[in-house]
């Protein structure tokens, strides 16, 4: 049930609608400085990190007020894309396994995008498979030593800090002896590697640690419990990426194809029409789904194998948009001249779209977790479960 009146609610909406009609802007969807000064603004309107405590820096509300949020912010463009690991994975594991102490030092800087966070996770043998990670941690008096390197870690170059897994302990089996730990990406060590992409961008990074001293009390959770904060940071990953700006339902790329095929004069053609309603039925789907993962974390429900189920989806919509956009713009949909134009906007959603079934996680591990998880069937075999670490040929190992 509602925790406002519908009078409050009204207010509510109307103080977000007019703080986004004054402070939005199209074509800042992937500007981070756009991104960092708007969120900024949302935090000196009391806006920013709804559901959180003042305390830490929230606007210290509801979840209601953060649906209202969402629903109205459906109606303007999207300015905080870049933070979305920032805010949508490292925030909520902070607020879920941070000491009071770590809160009130990071959260504050993180909601107002002071300062920006990114996820180490993948190494170059550790993706799919990330239990099999061999970056290590290794306690020096009142602190750790880290030594590794990790691989695809998004907007790294431009992070303040990290939230990192690393093996503290080789003698278990490889999901235990796992710690996570908060680095700061300016420590002495650290060196970032930009990985050039298809799009022109350098969204990836390969990240290198040598000799990275970390303090002790950066431990995040508990020691060599590392793989349950991991899974429940994927969680909170997939559920942002498959219900990003969920709030209510909404079909951008249909919009898009539309607009396409009425510019190639085909709108009206019976096969077109079918595949437009394809891509309008699976995003109208998918948004539903987005939309339940929410209303299950205002419940207060941690996110759970569910998120995988819009991930999966929005994987699914992605290759079928490639597909219907190449039959209906032609050459237009892999080539075009000039900044800003609409088949610049095209191609870029179209290459960028060829990450959605690795990002986060392959739509192959998605599945596995939908039919163990969700499903209830067979998990696959297993003949490393109680192996220790240091006597499995994973990675680099041999």
């Amino acid at each position: 049930m509602s925790t406002l009146s519908s009078q409050e609610a009204e207010q509510f909406a109307t103080k977000v609608r007019e703080f986004l009609a004054a402070n939005t802007s199209s074509g800042k969807g992937r500007d981070l400085g756009a991104a960092r000064t708007f969120q900024g603004r949302l935090a000196e309107a009391g806006l920013a990190g709804i559901p959180y405590p003042s305390e830490y820096g929230g606007a210290g509300l509801t979840l209601e007020h953060e649906r209202i949020f969402r629903q109205v912010a459906q109606e303007f463009p999207q300015m905080t894309g870049e933070l979305v690991i920032s805010h949508g994975m490292c925030l909520p594991v902070l607020n879920e396994f941070g000491t009071d102490e770590q809160k009130r030092r990071y959260m504050p800087d993180n909601i107002s995008a002071k300062t920006v966070w990114c996820q180490m996770f993948s190494e170059p043998g550790a993706g799919s498979d990330v239990a099999s990670l061999q970056t290590k941690a290794e306690r020096d008096g009142d602190e750790w030593v880290l030594n590794g390197q990790k691989v695809w870690t998004t907007l790294a170059h431009v992070s303040d800090y990290g939230v990192i897994i690393a093996r503290t302990d080789a003698e278990q089996v490889k999901h235990a002896g796992i710690s996570m730990f908060i680095v700061d990406l300016k420590s002495p060590g650290v060196e970032i590697r930009p990985i050039h992409q298809i799009d022109g961008g350098k969204h990836f990074n390969e990240v290198f640690f040598t000799d990275v001293r970390i303090p002790a009390d950066n431990l995040l959770g508990e020691m060599n419990n590392g793989w349950r904060q991991a899974t429940a940071m994927l969680m909170y990953e997939r559920v942002a990426i498959g219900s990003l700006g969920a709030g209510k339902i909404s079909q951008p790329m249909y919009d898009m194809l539309v607009k396409w095929a009425e510019k190639a004069g085909v709108v009206d053609d019976p096969v077109v029409r079918d595949e437009l309603m394809q891509i309008y039925a699976m995003e109208t789907t998918k948004s539903m789904v987005a939309m339940r993962n929410r209303a299950e974390m205002k419940a207060g429900k941690a996110p759970g194998p569910g998120g995988s189920l819009g991930k999966l989806y929005g994987s699914i919509i992605a290759r079928r948009f490639r597909e219907i956009a190449q039959n209906i713009a032609g050459p237009a949909s892999v080539a075009w001249e000039g900044e800003n134009s609409a088949e610049e906007q095209l191609n870029l959603t179209m290459i960028n779209s060829l990450q959605s079934g690795i990002a986060g996680g392959t739509d192959e591990i998605q599945r596995n977790i939908i039919g163990d998880r969700v499903l209830g069937l067979p998990r696959d075999i297993s003949v490393d479960t109680n192996v220790p670490f240091k006597d499995l040929k994973v990675g680099t190992q041999r």
